[in-house]
């Protein structure tokens, strides 16, 4: 095979596997100018390098959110770092992957095995980006909220383009009227992405966390050296305001502070009153 012809063959290479030059010559050498073998031997060496990378942490990415007729997906796919998640390469990988993410209505397991427009699984186009870019990138997690009870609203906040955003939230409401007050679904679904709760209600938060924060506050109450009677009335305080804090109903509203959730839902009830029915908040890489 003449110069030419090799770096043409490179050059195709390059262009169908989007792998580096280096490795594009050592798959040729290797395969005896054979394009299609050359591919195969490619899409392995990728495949041993993705799993190198698999024992990274990857806490950056993009959050993505698809919504039609009523209903919404929303799904984290990570990355090592942000640069990665500016790379179109990879924005592009995101967009097709709500798409089908929505389609497949959030099982990650499904997902793993449908087919995207280039032909191949979704698993294995993870596995060529990874080697493509260089860097962990991992599909984390994802939601669906259908439109059989509820009405749904989503908010991204910051958002690079439509949908598409660091921090995303849902929020499914029984009680909305078409045309009278689906303005505060919106609203309270940018009150989720600032605010974080961490249930609808006080009685609804994970029990371990509570425990595990009244320990803490025991134990900063006790050390502040406070007589055991009045530690123990400012322990009850102190969780009772952290219960609140951390529960939607009673979470103040971030546009009226002096009003709480629950009473902006009373407010704005018409025929039926409003009804937090499940909420969901995506922050990329928040928990890793």
């Amino acid at each position: 095979m003449s110069n030419k012809d090799l770096l043409d063959n490179i050059k195709k290479l390059r262009e169908m596997t989007g792998v580096g030059f280096k490795d594009c010559k050592i798959a040729l050498d290797e395969t005896k100018g054979d394009i299609e073998k050359s591919v195969e031997f490619l899409r392995k060496k990728g495949i041993a390098k993705a799993s190198k990378k698999m024992s990274r942490t990857a806490s950056e990415g993009l959050a993505l959110v698809k919504q039609h007729e009523e209903q919404i997906s929303i799904i984290e796919i990570n990355s090592e770092t942000d640069f990665v998640a500016k790379n179109q390469d990879f924005i592009n990988f995101c967009k097709e992957l709500s798409e089908l993410n929505f389609k497949t209505k959030s099982n990650l397991d499904e997902l793993n095995e449908t087919k995207m427009s280039n032909g191949l699984l979704v698993k294995d186009n993870l596995v060529n980006l990874i080697a493509k870019i260089g860097e962990k990138i991992t599909i984390r997690r994802a939601n669906f909220f259908d439109n059989t009870k509820g009405k749904n609203f989503a908010y991204v906040h910051s958002a690079i383009e439509k949908g598409i955003g660091k921090i995303i939230s849902v929020v499914k409401l029984d009680g909305i009227i078409d045309g009278k007050n689906e303005d505060v679904g919106t609203k309270l679904a940018m009150h989720i992405a600032a605010s974080n709760p961490l249930a609808i209600d006080k009685d609804k938060i994970n029990q371990d966390i509570v425990d595990k924060e009244l320990e803490i506050i025991k134990a900063e109450v006790t050390n502040s050296g406070k007589p055991e009677d009045m530690a123990e009335k400012i322990s009850k305080g102190k969780i009772s305001k952290f219960l609140n804090d951390n529960s939607l109903l009673n979470q103040l509203w971030i546009m009226d502070p002096k009003k709480k959730v629950s009473e902006i839902l009373k407010e704005n009830s018409s025929e039926k009153q409003i009804k937090i029915l499940d909420f969901i908040r995506y922050k990329v890489g928040e928990g890793i």
